[in-house]
């Protein structure tokens, strides 16, 4: 019998099963040619799940319609159930009577799952600084993308889609699947000229 390092016991099968998803599995899973045909898949075939709050929601059906074609970006299926989706675009006000029921929401998608802020009130709680107004749904659940506007137009819901797209190429799709202890901790491997440069502008900003 062994221990793991939360202190819950595991048997042998235990022990060498997670060996083999951390050691061998995850490593061939985090190669170049495997992390870009997962996360291009991934990228390739988003479903957002509507979660119209307020106005801004008329702008996100709009992004459905014909004119903009979302379905070019392979997010055009639109689910009505969290357990099929797998990305959450909150469009609208926020109140703190309806932020619970966002992360009961949030916590019945599964793995692996975004979420987009759209419009200034789900941003920032937009012109209701009042004691119902959430200051942004980034209080309640992990936003990884977020739209300015009120309301936003179509074609910005697109482009906060594609730098979406940009962020799940850079993820590791091991985070998701190998992780022994049943939590996500999401490895966003980025470049390193991108590093660098980051590092040399907050030098600069310092100085």
């Amino acid at each position: 019998m062994a221990e793991h390092d939360e202190g819950f016991v595991l048997t042998t099968v235990d022990s060498i099963t997670n060996f083999v998803r951390q050691k061998m599995a995850a490593p061939v899973m985090d190669s170049k040619l495997m992390q870009f045909g997962v996360n291009w898949a991934r990228k390739s075939a988003i479903w957002p799940m509507t979660f119209g709050l307020a106005c801004c929601a008329i702008e996100m059906m709009a992004t459905g319609a014909g004119r903009f074609d979302i379905d070019r970006f392979g997010a055009g299926v639109f689910r009505p159930s969290p357990r099929q989706s797998d990305l959450i675009i909150i469009a609208g006000t926020v109140t703190l009577k309806m932020g619970p029921v966002v992360r009961r929401v949030f916590d019945q998608m599964p793995e692996p799952k975004w979420a987009m802020a759209m419009g200034a009130c789900a941003s920032t709680g937009g012109p209701f600084d009042s004691y119902s107004t959430m200051q942004g749904v980034d209080r309640t659940i992990p936003v990884d993308v977020y739209i300015p506007g009120c309301p936003p137009r179509p074609e910005a819901l697109l482009y906060g889609l594609m730098r979406l797209q940009d962020i799940i190429m850079r993820e590791a799709p091991s985070a998701y699947i190998f992780d022994s202890d049943g939590t996500v901790h999401r490895r966003r491997s980025f470049e390193e000229p991108l590093i660098a440069a980051a590092t040399s502008n907050k030098a600069e900003a310092v100085a």
